[in-house]
């Protein structure tokens, strides 16, 4: 009682409710955070986030140089974005030793404070009602799951968040700490995920501002400034180190690369909208018809700032091309400013009719996403890649393994080479990659199935075979 007394004290009574949205979903998202990445979905991204992580506390921690341990016979040296992400992973792992789960607290913990500061972002430039609403929509949205993932997707955009934030206190308090902060969340934010700095583009509402003239353009120079940091990571940096030592993380595509691979798939790309933003059908019909009311009855600023987002994000699209429809975590930046449009709608509502849906839309997504929070039975015999290699393989020595495309159990292997589709593992293709340095081969038995090879078997288990190479 003392405990919840003093929450009380603390947090502002219009504001409670928004907590206790904050903090139950919070809760919720504990289930199944020591859980390693092992989930069906996303699985692979995970593993590289903290493969990069692991690294820079095994070989030394080298910031501009993250590396990656699927890259074969080549340093494993990756053109990825700044790795601020797996440094926190990388600095907890420090003081508490490594564990395949601590990105998933501290992603938890970077996105519930981003959804509060989203609450208080909204209720300052609009309504309480309004920021009430749009968080019960963002919170149970992709964001929900995605939020525990280990990956920086929630972690960027919740950073670009608190950087608005702050961006808004400047203007009103007109303290430089608070510009200060703004520029370095937005430079983490963009850094982690180059798409938050679409959100930038939210500074159109700059213009119809009162305040003083300077800080408007203190707030610009900043943004163009961390705009500018990051375009010298992304078009110059990353280009340097794939060039240098020959491995890639993304492959941007040009203007009519991206429309064509678009238009191949534009059922996805719709259902990226329809549907995987906040796995409601309730919450997107919200989203349309409060972006309908909106342009009805929103002031002149909100419809320019809904075209400069839209435009913004539509070139991201485009540039992304075939990525961004088969990539559901790539609808994630463009979410909370749905979650505004849908807030719209249910505030335009009797309020009895507003909580009914909010609590339709929440039961509607939670159910679509709660497989996500539970690991499949058939995956778990994974964990045994560890012991297996570390009794078998020697630290340096180079191994191939059946992973497929994922670097998931080659992560799991925590050893360096190569991760084929168990259609490669032929004694040809083998042979080829022994010529690089492969000394071991690790064969997960359960998606390859019978196969005869020539070499030495040095271990032979109930999923997993180790062959000798040399």
């Amino acid at each position: 009682m003392n405990t919840l007394a003093g929450v009380k004290a603390i947090v502002k009574k219009e504001d409670r409710a928004a907590v206790l949205i904050v903090l139950s979903a919070f809760v919720l998202r504990w289930v199944g955070i020591t859980h390693p990445p092992l989930e069906i979905n996303h699985s692979w991204r995970q593993a590289l986030t903290n493969m990069i992580a692991r690294n820079y506390l095994e070989t030394g921690y080298q910031f501009f140089f993250p590396q990656v341990d699927l890259a074969g016979n080549l340093s494993g040296i990756i053109g990825s974005e700044m790795p601020f992400f797996n440094t926190l992973i990388y600095g907890v792992s420090l003081v508490f030793g490594y564990e395949h789960w601590y990105g998933r607290i501290i992603n938890l913990m970077v996105s519930s404070a981003g959804l509060w500061f989203f609450y208080k972002l909204v209720k300052e430039l609009h309504s309480k009602k309004l920021a009430l609403y749009a968080l019960g929509i963002l919170t149970v949205s992709i964001w929900f799951t995605f939020s525990r993932k280990i990956m920086p997707d929630t972690f960027s955009i919740a950073l670009m968040i608190i950087g608005m934030y702050c961006a808004l206190q400047y203007l009103t308090t007109e303290k430089m700490g608070a510009l200060g902060l703004f520029f370095i969340f937005g430079l983490l934010a963009v850094g982690t995920k180059l798409p938050a700095v679409g959100w930038f583009s939210a500074l159109i509402l700059l213009f119809w501002s009162k305040h003083k003239t300077a800080l408007k353009i203190h707030l610009i120079l900043a943004a163009g400034f961390n705009a500018l940091i990051a375009y010298g990571w992304y078009f110059f940096w990353v280009p340097y180190l794939v060039e240098t030592y020959g491995y890639q993380l993304f492959f941007p595509k040009t203007l009519s690369q991206g429309f064509t691979e678009l238009a191949d798939l534009l059922p996805d790309l719709a259902e990226r909208f329809y549907f995987s933003a906040h796995y409601s059908f309730v919450a997107f019909a919200s989203v349309l018809l409060g972006l309908i009311f909106a342009f009805k009855n929103a002031s002149k600023k909100y419809i320019y700032l809904i075209f400069a987002v839209s435009f913004t994000y539509g070139l991201f699209i485009v540039k992304t091309g075939e990525v961004f429809p088969t990539h559901n975590y790539y609808i994630i930046p463009i979410v909370p400013f749905m979650a505004i449009a849908g807030g719209y709608f249910l505030m335009n509502l009797p309020k009895k009719w507003g909580v009914v849906l909010i609590a339709i839309i929440a039961v509607e997504s939670l159910a679509n996403q709660q497989h996500d929070f539970f690991i499949k039975d058939n995956q778990w015999y994974k964990l045994k890649l560890e012991a297996i290699a570390k009794s078998n393989v020697a630290k340096e020595e180079l191994i191939i393994i059946n992973g497929g495309n994922s670097p998931q159990q080659i992560y799991f292997t925590n050893r360096k080479g190569w991760t084929v589709l168990s259609e490669q593992i032929t004694p040809h293709f083998i042979d080829s990659l022994h010529s690089q340095g492969a000394q071991k081969l690790i064969l997960n038995q359960r998606t390859i199935g019978a196969i005869d090879l020539k070499y030495n078997k040095v271990y032979k288990g109930d999923d997993f075979f180790v062959y000798d190479l040399d």
